[in-house]
């Protein structure tokens, strides 16, 4: 891509920008890929997005759908070419049509992030916990641990119930084709508990040892156009037994048996609490960085401008509605949970100053100490945007998506959170 940079009056950046031919099939083939996660479109063998796009959504031009998602893709690039970090999202102004094969011209004027002094850069000073290992940590891990090899054994005949483990023989079909997923000479299952449709428990509750009972029971399936349908199963079904759930108990000789790798439950335990260990020096170090920043955000002086407040609360409750959508929360409800309409409002306006005043002052850390990123402190911020993912994955995938100064943001700003933690004056509490 080419970006052409040129300062105005106000201090803002206007760039001009051409991306290249396969640069901007780049982008449609992102805002295709995305178009189709978003709609849950399932890809088919030897058809393309846009293929799948028209047979099931009746869409002939998918990339005219698609369009703004592809320009919107293309303007990062143009900022991570000049190394600019904005101070909250530009709007890009196209100045030639976005099609594929050609060239895409387009307009950016930019608000580059300003730069705030603190009032003082001497050492920060903070209280922090105790760190140690709670014992009971220890043994509740031990205690899962034993339960992921919990056996079912024999339990006394009694008519079956909701929430009783009973061993089935199930022979299943439909349409009078047998279903091997579902049969079996003998499979251990729980009623009650969702494996299978309600309309199968029905069926089991009240059977004895030893009966054996034929019926049809309901459940979801898919049709071969990927629609969700009510399915028929027809199944005869015998109880074999009663089953208790068994855990076992921890000695040394199971310890053995399960787990060569140890000797005893005492080396078992200390394995577990060198590894809540580590875990809890990571979150211990992450809390120590976060009460450094919060102190040095007191710092802070100068006037933050309305669109850049606007732009990070924006962010904020986006990410909000996003988690609340994975765990099936309604956001209304969450909002009731928390005080009510004007006191979550007040908790986003103040989280919002608190985000951007912190990131500020670790700005002006960084730039006050004169510090300098390497190779490890990106790797760094990347490792803590996504601990599950290696961190040069992390980092080829955002430089991919020209969000590289993104990266060298955090990366600058962790870099200062550690320093200000390293050189601080910290006062362990007492324990409690």
């Amino acid at each position: 891509m080419k970006v052409t940079q040129k300062k105005l009056e106000d201090g803002k950046l206007h760039l001009e920008a051409t991306a290249t031919v396969a640069e901007v099939e780049q982008a449609f083939n992102a805002a295709q890929v995305a178009f189709a996660q978003q709609m849950n479109l399932r890809p088919q063998p030897e058809k393309t997005i846009d293929q799948v796009a028209e047979e099931v959504m009746g869409i002939k031009d998918l990339d005219s759908v698609v369009g703004a998602q592809a320009a919107e893709y293309l303007t990062p690039f143009a900022l991570d070419k000049k190394d600019i970090v904005p101070a909250f999202p530009p709007k890009a102004v196209p100045a030639s049509a976005l099609k594929r094969g050609a060239e895409y011209r387009f307009t950016l004027d930019v608000e580059p992030k300003p730069h705030y002094e603190l009032t003082s850069y001497e050492k920060v000073a903070f209280t922090m916990p105790p760190f140690g290992i709670d014992e009971r940590e220890v043994e509740n891990q031990l205690a899962q641990m034993a339960d992921t090899y919990a056996e079912y054994r024999a339990d006394d005949p009694r008519p079956v119930q909701d929430g009783d483990h009973v061993l089935l023989s199930i022979e299943a079909s439909q349409n009078g084709k047998p279903l091997s997923g579902l049969t079996t000479e003998g499979r251990t299952y729980t009623t009650g508990a969702g494996f299978m449709p309600d309309s199968f428990d029905k069926e089991i509750v009240g059977m004895e040892i030893g009966e054996t009972k034929t019926f049809d029971f309901t459940g979801p399936g898919i049709d071969d156009k990927g629609n969700e349908i009510e399915e028929t199963i027809q199944c005869t079904v015998t109880v074999k037994e009663m089953q208790k759930r068994v855990i076992p108990a921890l000695t040394d000789a199971w310890v053995k048996q399960n787990m060569p790798t140890f000797d005893s439950v005492e080396s078992l335990k200390e394995a577990i609490r060198g590894q809540l260990t580590a875990a809890h020096q990571e979150e211990y170090e992450t809390l120590k960085r976060q009460s450094a920043a919060s102190e040095a955000a007191k710092r802070f002086e100068g006037k933050i401008a309305d669109p850049v407040y606007e732009a990070m609360r924006d962010n904020l409750m986006n990410n909000l509605r996003s988690q609340l959508q994975q765990q099936n929360i309604k956001f209304e409800q969450f909002v009731a949970q928390n005080g009510g309409e004007q006191q979550f409002s007040m908790m986003v306006m103040m989280q919002t100053r608190q985000n951007l005043v912190e990131g500020y002052a670790l700005d002006a850390v960084f730039r006050h100490e004169k510090m300098t990123l390497t190779d490890e402190d990106i790797l760094a911020a990347c490792r803590s945007m996504n601990a599950q993912q290696q961190p040069q994955a992390v980092r080829d995938q955002m430089e991919k998506a020209g969000c590289g100064f993104v990266i060298r943001e955090a990366a600058s700003r962790l870099k200062a959170s550690k320093w200000l933690a390293d050189n601080a004056d910290v006062t362990v509490a007492e324990r409690k």
